[in-house]
């Protein structure tokens, strides 16, 4: 049987190791190595929870925990930055990575990699289609800036097909939100500091 395990916890590595790639490979919070280790500590506990004890028990138990635990360490990855929630999906990458570490420690083998398949698909059907036509959004500090200055640059951008999306202003300081579709993001920074010229900017 310990071989059998140890194929377990390898094969569920394996899987959880595919979807950290793509999400390393999109340059986000969580890579590799974390829904790799994932993946593989899901299936351990599984076969802990299964194996380990003897007598009545109830074999979920241990499983369980690890259903509610993974949501620790994806709330770690997600991140609220300049009006905007970043690393939602790769949370729940992790979550996934985590079922799928269930399932190969319960050797459900093809279902995992059913998992594992879908996963990879639909987060790089969505990353082409978003891509290429969904919207995009920027974040711009102006300053020094006041009420009605503010106005004129929303005016100027709306001109330019840039959509504010919001706007905040602060000691003489402007955040606005843009929303664009064009896939130049160079067109849209030349834009934006030709509207803005003679004026302290910060793009993010």
């Amino acid at each position: 049987m310990t071989w059998d395990f140890i194929l377990r916890i390898f094969v569920a590595g394996l899987l959880g190791g595919l979807i950290g790639f793509e999400r390393e490979f999109r340059a986000k919070e969580a890579g590799v190595r974390t829904h790799f280790i994932v993946a593989l500590g899901s299936a351990l506990f599984m076969i802990i929870s299964q194996y380990a004890f003897k007598g009545q028990f109830d074999h979920a138990r241990v499983a369980a925990q690890v259903v509610s635990g993974i949501g620790f360490i994806g709330a770690g990855v997600i991140i609220f930055q300049k009006n905007a929630v970043r690393g939602v999906t790769t949370a729940a990458g992790l979550w996934v990575a985590a079922a799928i570490g269930l399932a190969c420690g319960s050797a459900m083998y093809p279902v995992a990699a059913a998992a594992t398949l879908m996963t990879i698909l639909v987060l790089e059907t969505m990353h082409f289609i978003t891509r290429k036509y969904g919207e995009k959004t920027l974040s711009v500090s102006l300053f020094p800036v006041d009420n009605e200055g503010l106005l004129k640059y929303i005016d100027a951008f709306e001109n330019a097909g840039i959509e504010v999306d919001s706007f905040t202003v602060s000691d003489g300081k402007a955040s606005l939100q843009i929303r664009f579709k064009t896939k130049d993001y160079t067109q849209i920074i030349k834009s934006i500091l030709s509207i803005t010229e003679g004026k302290k900017v910060e793009i993010v």
